[in-house]
């Protein structure tokens, strides 16, 4: 396309690619800064949504909960506290995350890696991210001397698997974690499994068989399991008993049958 000039030429410049990509990048920014500062519907500028780092302050006052760890492996009990910070507080992006944890007991024996792994769980939360992995790191840990059966049944490979099934159930609770829901089918077998056996146990027993008359005894937490059922490698529950032939879980439903 041909430009006429009418005028006399008194200086030139010559437009390169880059002075185009500067022009397009200024642009580019003004248009952003001004769609940032326009109020949004409610006349208000659009806030950004605040996530757990490392750089946000602790606030004077914090949400936790205490949970008690009575293990036979130290004499006296643990109090474990985990305080969360809710973030964007009254917004739909109102958030609970742990921020820092605690360790009370009135036993010495393991004040040293206490303070330590404290410290460093609480390091972890609030960096931020997905903290969901210590769950998993902590319950892995087993105590080469062997573990123990908490209230319920459960078996502890060791002190540290506490813990680390402790901060799974806060996580659970602020909706960090959520467990998979057991379907109704399983739940009514779990159910049938439980009266074919309490059944059995009834009939044994009024047949004068003192060997194979067996109670059902309440093992803690609200479950109620044989006495000499063993553990379940699924659930890590003692709740495994022999029906039929096969050892069947009367906590999770499983079956070494299938």
């Amino acid at each position: 396309m041909a430009v006429r000039i009418d005028r006399k030429i008194r200086g030139y410049a010559v437009v390169t690619p880059e002075d185009k990509a500067k022009e397009a990048a200024k642009a580019d920014s003004l248009s952003r800064a001004q769609a940032e500062a326009e109020p949004g519907e409610s006349g208000k500028h659009v806030a950004d949504v605040i996530q757990m780092h490392e750089r946000i302050e602790r606030p004077d006052v914090l949400i936790g909960s205490t949970y008690k760890i009575k293990s036979p492996l130290v004499e006296h009990a643990m109090y474990v506290t985990i305080n969360d910070i809710v973030l964007n507080a009254g917004t739909e992006h109102e958030l609970r995350r742990p921020f820092e944890v605690f360790i009370n007991s009135k036993s010495m024996e393991h004040f040293q890696w206490i303070v330590a792994l404290t410290r460093i769980m609480s390091a972890v939360f609030r960096k931020g991210g997905d903290v969901t992995f210590l769950v998993e790191e902590m319950k892995a840990v087993f105590d080469p001397k062997g573990g123990y059966f908490k209230a319920g049944g459960v078996y502890m490979p060791s002190l540290v698997a506490e813990l680390g099934m402790i901060v799974e159930d806060h996580l659970k609770s602020i909706g960090m974690l959520h467990d998979p829901e057991m379907s109704e089918h399983q739940r009514a077998l779990i159910a049938e499994k439980r009266r074919a056996y309490e059944q059995r146990s009834k009939k044994n027993s009024e047949l004068g068989s003192a060997d194979h008359a067996e109670d059902i005894e309440v093992t803690g937490d609200g479950a109620s399991f044989p006495p000499t059922a063993t553990m379940c490698h699924k659930c890590s529950t003692k709740a495994l008993v022999l029906m039929d032939g096969c050892a069947t879980c009367l906590n999770c439903g499983y079956s070494k049958c299938g």
